[in-house]
């Protein structure tokens, strides 16, 4: 056997298993299927989500499929290959066909056989050659492709309009490929990611959520403002981050975002999706002498000393908990300080900020206690970036587009013969269609009393 002929006999069963239908209804099954399952497992987790929900088996068997980051998955990009590389094969297939229908030299076919909606006849009193002008000039408005053949007793004029519409079904493959190609390249060269980012601070990379690796962006994102809006009930009623964008220390771009209203730029989407609280850096301080009750203010730094005015005391701001446990309960943020002497003396002091007489237990001369804190928050970002978007948009219009050829127009050839009568001319009206023939039929009875009506034709 020559290489010529291995070749074709192992192409010949590849081609015939892509251009099999059974092979397409199975893939979109299989995809359906998938779907579902991709919607019945949270995409996107850490694996000590699924450790937690489902256990270490079940997770170790998500792990070797991939199942929780299903559509990046080798195995799904492999069904998307196939789907695409089965409507290529298909469409190639029966592409040759259509080709020649559609491109084909001849302004008008040769001849009409009458297809599944009736003839429609009537009868001119004039002859055939009175009638042949102006029968052709009514049916030239209609039509763009029309010949006029002689007959021994009249003449026929043979008329086809919409052979472009045979292409509708191949717009409509080609547009499937195009949103299985935008999804390929939103999978492969996309991501999904989130950061956190405080106010006043900027990042220039995030993390991705399938592996937890890192990605640089190329430039940087700053929170340059963050501020939260509640209800009645103390429930968030809304958040919005004003970011820039900044490139090599400028600022190129700038918006407020809320939630479904991202930043999108350079082809990454900043969506707000979540917020925080950070611990404080400033706070002010009361300070009320147990004897006397002289009360004293300062302002004090996250990591510095300051002095406490009138007094030999220092006050040094050590740490900021958001949520700290004392004797077992919560109290909610709390500032840890230490409370100096000039002779080196400490005294560790806790002060849980929505309890201020709280101090008072400590037994000492100066009671502390929080009067005012910075509140800051961080502001939490989903970051986005789908390459395949276009592809996808332009697979869309394009999908509507061929529906809409493929459904709603059609391919349609119709001959009008005229041959001598006893009374004049009988008219015979008849085609074909490839789609509608209840709206054909109806086409044709107007192209009928159209003629009927030049020059006087009486219809039947």
């Amino acid at each position: 056997m020559t290489q010529t002929a291995k070749s074709e006999s192992l192409v010949a069963p590849a081609w015939r298993f892509l251009a099999s239908i059974r092979l397409t209804v199975a893939l979109l099954l299989l995809l359906a299927a998938t779907s579902i399952l991709g919607t019945l497992i949270p995409q996107g987790g850490a694996p000590s989500e699924y450790i937690g929900r489902y256990g270490e088996t079940i997770f170790r068997l998500l792990y070797a499929f991939d199942l929780y980051d299903m559509y990046h998955s080798w195995w799904f990009r492999g069904l998307i290959l196939l789907l695409t590389g089965n409507i290529v094969v298909c469409t190639l297939k029966r592409f040759p066909s259509v080709w020649k229908i559609v491109f084909s030299g001849k302004t008008a076919p040769t001849s009409v056989k009458p297809g599944k909606v009736e003839p429609v006849a009537f009868e001119d009193a004039r002859d055939p050659e009175a009638l042949q002008s102006e029968y052709e000039a009514y049916i030239r408005k209609r039509f763009r492709r029309v010949e006029t053949e002689s007959m021994e007793n009249g003449f026929r004029i043979v008329a086809e309009r919409g052979r472009w519409t045979r292409l509708g079904v191949s717009g409509v493959h080609l547009s499937i490929v195009i949103l299985l190609a935008g999804a390929l390249v939103g999978s492969l060269f996309g991501f999904d990611g989130y950061v956190n980012i405080a106010e006043g601070e900027s990042i220039d990379r995030v993390r991705l959520r399938n592996d937890n690796t890192v990605m640089p962006l190329g430039f940087e994102v700053r929170c340059e403002d963050f501020n939260v809006s509640f209800y009645d009930s103390g429930a968030p009623k809304e958040y919005r981050s004003r970011l820039q964008i900044l490139e090599n220390g400028k600022i190129v771009v700038e918006k407020d975002i809320i939630v479904n209203d991202p930043l999108r730029y350079k082809g990454v989407n900043f969506f707000q999706s979540s917020y925080g609280s950070l611990p404080a850096r400033e706070l002010t301080l009361n300070l009320t002498n147990r004897d006397s009750g002289e009360a004293v203010r300062v302002n004090a730094a996250l990591g510095r000393r300051v002095e406490i005015p009138g007094t030999d005391l220092r006050f040094y701001f050590r740490q900021i908990e958001n949520r700290y446990r004392l004797r077992g309960m919560d109290v909610g943020e709390t500032v840890l300080g230490v409370l100096e002497t000039p002779t080196g003396e400490t005294t560790e002091v806790i002060l849980p900020v929505r309890f201020p007489s709280y101090d008072k237990m400590r037994k000492g001369e100066w009671i502390v206690s929080v009067a005012d804190h910075e509140h800051r928050y961080y502001t939490g970002l989903q970051t986005t970036r789908d390459p395949g978007v276009p592809l996808v948009y332009a697979g869309f219009i394009l999908l509507i587009a061929g529906c809409w050829v493929a459904f709603f127009m059609a391919h349609q050839k119709v001959a009008v013969e005229v041959t001598r009568s006893a009374r004049g001319c009988a008219v015979r009206v008849y085609g074909s269609s490839n789609r509608h023939p209840v709206g054909f039929e109806t086409f044709l009875k107007k192209i009928a009393a159209g003629l009927a009506r030049q020059k006087g034709g009486a219809h039947d």
